[in-house]
C-alpha cells in the first residue's frame, strides 16, 4: 500500500488528509495520507528517513518549504525560483521536489472568476512571506504588468521586488490604501483576519469597481476583506480552491492517477471548517 504524509509543525490542523482520503476513496485506489509533525531541527533528519518509514512521498508546509527545497532534487522553475518546495516524491532513489502554490493559486481564480486576468495592468499584494513569492510570481506569470507589494516591514517587500525585478514595486504599509488605486486584483496573503487574528484595516473605496479581490486564508470561508468586498458588489475568490488545486500535482505523482477538484469535495472540507468554526 502506497503512503503519504503532510509534514509541518504545527500539523494537526491540517485537511489534506481529508483531501486525499477523499480521492483514495473516490477512486478506489489502496493507499493511506496522514501527519507527521516534525519541527525545523528534525526535518532534515526525517526526510532522510522518509522512504525507511514507509512513504513514497509527502507535502510540506510551514515552517519546512525552504528546508524541502534543499533536501530535494528540484527540476521545477517555479521551486527554483521560490526556493521553496511543498511536494516530494520518490523517483526510484531519488528524492525530487516541487511547488504547486502557483498553479493551486492560479487554478483556484481560473475555476472560481473566469477572465479575471482579462486586466492585469496593476495588481495589489498584501504581505511578503513566502505565498507573497508565490502569488507574485503567478501573477507575473498570467502577465500582470505592476505588482504593488505592500508589507508592513518593506524590506521585506524589497526583497521579493529583488527577486523579480522591476515589474514589482514595494511600499510601505502606511500606503497600502492608495496601492489600491487603478489596481485591477487584490490578494491578501497576510494572516490578517484569519481565526485568532486582528482584523484586516483597510478601504476598498479607493478600489476600481470590478476589481477582484480574493484571499490565500480559508478559515473563515469568508473574511472580514472578502464580506466588505462582496457587500460592495465586487467579485470575490476565497482561499480554498488553492488549497484543493495544489494538491492534485502530488496525489498524482504518488498514487498514479490525476484527481479531479469537484464540488463534493470543497463541500466536504467546507463542511469540517464550518463545524470547527461555527
Amino acid at each position: 500500500m502506497r503512503r503519504a504524509c503532510v509534514v509541518g509543525h504545527p500539523v494537526a490542523h491540517s485537511r489534506s488528509p481529508m483531501i486525499h482520503g477523499y480521492w483514495l476513496q473516490t477512486l478506489g485506489l489502496e493507499g493511506s495520507y496522514g501527519r507527521e509533525d516534525v519541527a525545523p531541527e528534525a526535518f532534515k533528519a526525517f526526510i532522510e528517513s522518509l522512504a525507511d518509514r514507509g512513504y513514497v512521498g509527502c507535502n510540506v508546509t510551514v515552517p519546512n518549504k525552504e528546508a524541502a527545497f534543499a533536501a530535494a532534487r528540484i527540476d521545477d522553475p517555479v521551486a527554483r525560483s521560490l526556493r521553496a518546495a511543498n511536494t516530494l516524491w520518490f523517483d526510484g532513489n531519488i528524492l525530487r521536489g516541487m511547488n504547486t502554490d502557483v498553479v493551486g493559486f492560479l487554478a483556484n481564480l481560473d475555476a472560481k472568476s473566469p477572465g479575471w486576468d482579462d486586466r492585469l495592468d496593476c495588481v495589489t499584494v498584501l504581505g511578503a512571506g513566502g505565498a507573497a513569492r508565490a502569488i507574485v510570481y503567478a501573477l507575473l506569470e498570467r502577465g500582470a504588468g505592476e505588482v504593488r507589494l505592500v508589507n508592513r516591514t518593506l524590506a521585506r517587500a524589497e526583497e521579493i521586488a529583488n527577486l523579480f525585478g522591476g515589474k514589482v514595486k514595494p511600499m510601505a504599509w502606511a500606503e497600502r490604501e492608495a496601492a489600491l488605486v487603478g489596481s485591477f486584483c487584490l490578494v491578501n496573503t497576510t494572516s490578517l483576519g484569519m481565526k485568532g487574528q486582528p482584523p484586516l484595516d483597510l478601504s476598498l473605496d479607493s478600489l476600481p469597481e470590478r476589481a477582484l479581490v480574493t484571499d490565500i486564508v480559508y478559515v473563515p470561508l469568508e473574511t472580514p476583506i472578502l464580506a466588505l468586498a462582496r457587500e460592495q458588489g465586487r467579485p470575490t475568490v476565497d482561499g480554498l480552491g488553492m488549497l484543493l488545486h495544489q494538491a492534485v500535482p502530488g496525489f498524482e505523482r504518488w498514487f498514479g492517477q490525476r484527481p479531479v477538484v469537484n464540488s463534493a469535495l470543497r463541500q466536504l472540507v467546507e463542511a469540517d471548517i464550518l463545524a470547527k468554526t461555527g
